[in-house]
Formats: structure tokens, sequence, C-alpha cells
């Protein structure tokens, strides 16, 4: 159920608009308060238009949790407009994410999509939207993220963003255009799993993503974002990240539905606030930005031999 809408904007130009703000909340309200104050404190709060996704409860104790959520969000101020989508059902994640997503680049051709665990740096909307009119008419980029996977950034670079392979899906963006081509079915998937040299190039991003791909299609993950890292690779396009990051996740206290085994490696909030951000061109990956982020995404062979043996068994 929608419960607001925002007004149009007869000042902002077609060059200038701003993207709306996706926020998907269930049942920490704690967590949805830190990451709503974070993003309030952007430059650009003001003027962006907030859509917060309230997924409903799966029943039990998460249902108490999710009505403070809910009363929490109705007290939302500091943005352009506030419109607030509470399901009366639970739709999980994938649904949730996949349904507001999709509903933002229907009605506004963009948007940027947060969950409720993410800090963000006061220039993170700046970013986000310079990036997203950036990359607009470039075919070969299909998102753009406020988090960069805890780099260390190269001592001589004129780039505020760099592309890779792999994208994220903390603090992230894309477009209606981009958006569409996904095929959440993976049609395509048994001519993938039959191709090493296809599970090679997608491993560009790293080795754990033919993996998840493949307990995705298994049913025994739920990753819309693995599906999303796969569009990216079946249409040979790249994410831009940020050099610094502009996210940080709060979240891996074991208070999520998903929680990831062994947290990605972060670095702090960008100390360095900005009003203008300068973009690599669309094109290759640099491999200074290969060598620095692949490493976290290789399993030992302990760890292999572990994955092995466990699918035997399956």
């Amino acid at each position: 159920m929608s419960l607001a809408h925002p007004s149009s904007s007869s000042s902002a130009t077609p060059q200038k608009r701003l993207a709306p703000v996706a926020l998907f909340v269930y049942d920490r309200p704690h967590h949805a308060q830190r990451t709503v104050e974070a993003l309030r404190a952007n430059d650009l709060a003001s003027l962006s238009d907030l859509f917060v996704f309230s997924d409903g409860a799966k029943g039990g104790a998460d249902s108490e949790r999710v009505q403070q959520v809910r009363r929490y969000i109705h007290t939302i101020e500091g943005f352009r407009s506030v419109s607030i989508v509470e399901r009366e059902s639970n739709w999980g994640v994938d649904r949730s994410v996949i349904g507001g997503v999709t509903r933002l680049c229907e009605e506004f051709g963009f948007a940027i999509n947060l969950e409720d665990d993410l800090l963000t740096s006061p220039d993170f909307l700046t970013f986000m939207n310079d990036a997203l009119r950036h990359y607009e008419t470039q075919a070969g980029i299909f998102s753009v993220s406020g988090f960069n996977f805890g780099l260390e950034p190269p001592a001589q670079g004129g780039h505020d963003a760099f592309l890779f392979y792999r994208v994220s899906s903390w603090g992230w963006g894309t477009w209606k255009d981009r958006w569409d081509k996904v095929d959440w079915r993976v049609s395509d998937y048994e001519n993938f799993r039959g191709s090493p040299e296809q599970q090679s190039r997608f491993s560009r991003g790293g080795e754990d993503l033919p993996r998840m791909l493949e307990l995705r299609m298994r049913g025994k993950l739920e990753s819309w974002d693995i599906v999303w890292e796969y569009t990216h690779f079946r249409h040979n396009a790249l994410g831009a990240l940020p050099v610094h990051s502009r996210v940080f996740n709060f979240g891996n206290d074991g208070s999520g539905i998903h929680k990831r085994q062994g947290a990605l490696k972060q670095s702090p909030l960008a100390s360095e606030l900005k009003t203008a951000f300068v973009f690599p061109p669309a094109g290759g990956v640099e491999a200074h930005f290969m060598a620095e982020l692949l490493p976290q995404f290789r399993a030992s062979p302990g760890k292999k031999i572990a994955r092995y043996l466990y699918d035997k068994v399956r």
C-alpha cells in the first residue's frame, strides 16, 4: 500500500534532475534509523525524493519489529518528499528489491537503491547522481555504486571512480534500459554451466561468482544481486565504483536476513567531501584495480576442497 507520493518538480531541469532514492526496510528499526540519519545528512537530501519500501512480517516476533520500523519511517523528514510503500504480506528480499527498483525505473527512468544497514557519506547522493548522469548514454556501463570493496587507492590517480567486472549492491543505482535486460530465470544457465570458457570470464569479477549463481539456480541462495552480476557479464558490461568509498555496511551483526560468510573488506567512508567528481571513460578495467580486489574473492585450497565435498553429499 502506497501512503504518499511526491509532488512534481517545476524547478529541476532534465539535465539536473535527481534520481529517486529507494530504501528497503524490514524489521530492524535501529538500523533503519541510522541509515536514514546518514542519508538525511547528504548535501542533496532535501532535493531528493525518498521511497521507503517496508516488507510485511513473516509472523511471530517479526511482527512487532516490523511495526516499530513502520512507526519510525512515518516520522522521516528532511527530503524533498517521502513516499512509503507498506507490503501487506512478506515479499522477501528478492521480490521486494526487484519490485521496488522496477517501479522507480518505470516511473523515473533511473534509481538509487539502499538497504537498511548502510551508512553513507554526505556526498554519496552527489557522487551517485553525477555518475548516473555521466554514464547514462554509455551502454557498456550497467550500474554505479558508492561502495568499493575496501580498495586501496593508487598513489597517483586523477579519477574519482573506476570500472570493474564485479558490481556492488551496497548503495547502487541503475537505469531502466539496463534493468530491463535482466532475465531473472537465467534461461541460458545450462549453456553457461556447460561452458568452462564462460565461467572463466564470469570469474573475472571473483572466483565465487559462478558458484553463487549455481546456488541461486539450485534454490539454495536467495540473491537477486548474483543475477544482476550475471546480467553485467552476459552483456559485456561493467559497473562504476568509487575510488574512495561513499558507503559503509554496519549490518554484519547477525541481525539481517542474509549473512555473508566472512564480511567483505571495507574501508572507512571518504573523509574528503566533494561537490563534483571526475569519472573515467567507459572502456576496460585497469590492472591496478584487478590486482587489488580479486584476491579477496579467491578461495583457499582448503575451502575449495570443503566446497567439493559439500557438493558431493548434497
